[in-house]
């Protein structure tokens, strides 16, 4: 290892574990900062450079900051450079998060803990509306894209798995989109495609999940899992909630709104869950899988990510996958919504706390623009003091 590869390396370490301990905010923060910090300020890439990297991270599955992250890294100092820039961008997310976990295993069901828990949900379902809100903004672009969306809607409501409903919207859009154009010009697809068979990694009603077979799902999260990790969300409450049972409908809120306190990238949420499931083995195998597929797709793709910016097939069917999966993720969010809300007994059958603390998160994010991590503090304190009443 050269001198000046080694100093390139110490150079990614200290950048990046600076933007995973302040990388408040979620992807679009994260992407921001780092713009600033390697275009503007250290001028490792010209903006152009930035923007193909942006663009090449919506072509494979991941999560989009980390990905640029790595690709940064790996264009700054190779190899060595994808693993430094990774792992330090991740690591202050996933510790914080392990140790969040440990707190609330030990913590979480008692009556000092719960009310702060109480008043981080509501505001957790806000942020995901924000994301929902910008995330579609930015994919549903046109008369068709609305229409993969609502057909996206239909087939979750028909029961139909999550990565099905995904991967169709994403074929039927890719068709619909490139023959409204002209001059379609087809490549193989089968880079995005070969993971329609590999949904069922455990046994279905499995309620207590052994090591390799939490591992794998979550190494299937990470190798199908396009646009922000918000979409995450979908995937957990589709199948750790509902199918597998290795996890609640409880745990799922509280794993979200504990990930809203740490920076760094939302899939961390994972170590979270891996460590309620199966302590601190789960934890490591939770994180690795999440994780690792991406090192190795932007280690596949950077070196051809001028081919795949050209492909019309490509950029459409990703563009409706886009789209499918804030389809996907409005259905979860409407769910998770029902079961903060809805009290089935009682005469009003609204919880009215919930609903006062979603509107003043509401108007913290969307009027004031307050940071993240600020609105959901002040909401877990809220939901506490609202305890006394």
């Amino acid at each position: 290892m050269t001198r000046d590869l080694k100093e390139r390396l110490v150079s990614l370490a200290s950048v990046f574990l600076k933007l995973g301990l302040i990388g408040f905010g979620g992807p679009a923060a994260h992407i921001a900062i780092m713009e600033a910090e390697v275009v503007r300020d250290r001028k490792w890439l010209e903006r152009s450079q930035f923007l193909d990297l942006l663009g090449a991270t919506n072509l494979i599955p991941g999560p989009n900051s980390t990905e640029i992250a790595i690709h940064i890294g790996y264009m700054h100092g190779g190899v060595w450079g994808l693993i430094v820039a990774g792992v330090c961008f991740i690591l202050p997310a996933v510790t914080m998060t392990a140790i969040l976990a440990m707190a609330y295993t030990q913590f979480g069901s008692l009556p000092q803990i719960a009310p702060l828990l109480f008043g981080i949900k509501p505001a957790v379902i806000v942020v995901i509306f924000g994301a929902l809100y910008r995330l579609g903004k930015k994919a549903i672009k046109q008369r068709n894209s609305w229409a993969i969306f609502l057909l996206v809607i239909l087939f979750r409501l028909l029961g139909l798995n999550e990565v099905v409903s995904m991967l169709l919207g994403g074929l039927l859009g890719m068709v619909g989109l490139v023959f409204t154009q002209s001059n379609p010009n087809p490549i193989p697809l089968l880079l995005f495609l070969v993971s329609n068979n590999i949904n069922q990694v455990a046994n279905e009603n499995q309620v207590n999940p052994s090591l390799w077979q939490l591992g794998l799902f979550f190494l299937k999260i990470g190798s199908i899992l396009f646009g922000s990790g918000y979409v995450l969300i979908a995937f957990l409450e589709g199948q750790l909630v509902n199918q597998y049972g290795w996890l609640t409908q409880q745990q799922l809120l509280d794993a979200i709104a504990i990930g809203q306190f740490t920076p760094g990238p939302v899939l961390s949420t994972a170590t979270f869950i891996g460590y309620v499931i199966l302590g601190v083995p789960g934890a490591v195998v939770a994180t690795l899988g999440i994780f690792l597929p991406s090192f190795f797709f932007v280690l596949a793709v950077n070196p051809i990510i001028p081919k795949l910016r050209r492909s019309q097939w490509t950029a459409a069917f990703l563009d409706a996958v886009n789209v499918s999966a804030v389809a996907v993720m409005t259905v979860v969010t409407m769910n998770l919504l029902y079961q903060i809300l809805w009290i089935p007994t009682g005469s009003f059958p609204i919880n009215w706390e919930a609903m006062l603390i979603i509107i003043l998160a509401g108007i913290a994010l969307f009027k004031y623009e307050l940071n993240t991590a600020l609105v959901v503090l002040g909401c877990s304190i809220f939901g506490w003091s609202l305890s006394y009443i």
